[in-house]
């Protein structure tokens, strides 16, 4: 247990190490700027770990994600700005803090009562003070669909939401028919704004049934891609060129692979 207690620290040090002047000397030429890709690279695959239900690879990737926090870390104590254990003396206590019916004397009938709290206090906070509507703090950075749910569950937490999942299905059919109209004009500004809101729609869907719209995307593209290869390798195995095959012949493979995959899942 102890060698698990001290293993943090031996971490960071290592870190220190290879920013050190005997150090690596890719690692001595990053800077936060650098390095910001990889960032969001390990958290998208640990992403894709998590998704496979692979205890392993999220154990990895769940490591080379801390890694990059104590390399950011280790580049602003560099600056004199702050270290990694700074870092882990804030978000304590901000979890203190915004959890006072469980460090404190507060009380809460369920889960989203928590989460109103949670904005209540969020916003009492000094570093907030300047932010003036219920939709500040979203990251501009976000995935679109991902920054789209978010968008919509600070609204809704003010009240602002549909109260039944029917009524979006009818704001979905309704952005569908605008979208439809901006076709005889071929205006592709117009085109874009309703293809907009059309998407912006379906994620109020995927909000009301709980499914991570961003997720939802990135899975339907992983079987587009299982499923077209599959094409790819059926034709070939039978010695015919994709390029050469009816929209039709096309269809009856990618149905093929539907059936195939899915029985295989």
């Amino acid at each position: 247990m102890k060698k698990k207690d001290n293993v943090f620290y031996e971490l960071v040090n290592i870190m220190k190490k290879l920013r050190g002047k005997d150090g690596c000397p890719w690692d001595r030429e990053q800077t936060s700027d650098s390095i910001k890709p990889y960032l969001i690279e390990e958290a998208y695959e640990l992403l894709e770990a998590i998704e496979e239900k692979n205890p392993d690879k999220i154990k990895e990737e769940l490591g080379d994600l801390l890694f990059q926090i104590i390399f950011h870390a280790k580049l602003a104590e560099e600056q004199k700005e702050f270290d990694v254990f700074d870092v882990c003396l804030h978000v304590k206590e901000k979890m203190i803090r915004r959890h006072p019916h469980v460090f404190g004397n507060t009380e809460v009938s369920c889960s989203k009562e928590v989460l109103v709290r949670w904005e209540d206090i969020k916003r009492k906070e000094p570093k907030n003070a300047d932010r003036k509507s219920t939709l500040d703090g979203i990251p501009k950075e976000l995935p679109s669909l991902l920054r789209a749910c978010r968008l919509q569950e600070k609204a809704a937490r003010v009240g602002f939401d549909w109260e039944k999942i029917e009524k979006v299905f009818e704001k979905v059919e309704e952005e569908m028919a605008e979208l439809k109209q901006t076709f005889p004009n071929n205006n592709k500004i117009e085109m874009e704004h309703e293809l907009g809101d059309v998407l912006f729609s379906l994620v109020n869907i995927a909000r009301f049934i709980k499914v991570n719209p961003e997720e939802a995307m990135r899975k339907a593209i992983c079987r587009f891609i299982e499923r077209f290869k599959y094409i790819e390798e059926e034709t070939t195995r039978r010695g015919l060129d994709l390029k050469d095959l009816s929209l039709q012949e096309m269809d009856k493979y990618w149905n093929e692979a539907k059936k195939k995959i899915n029985d295989a899942e």
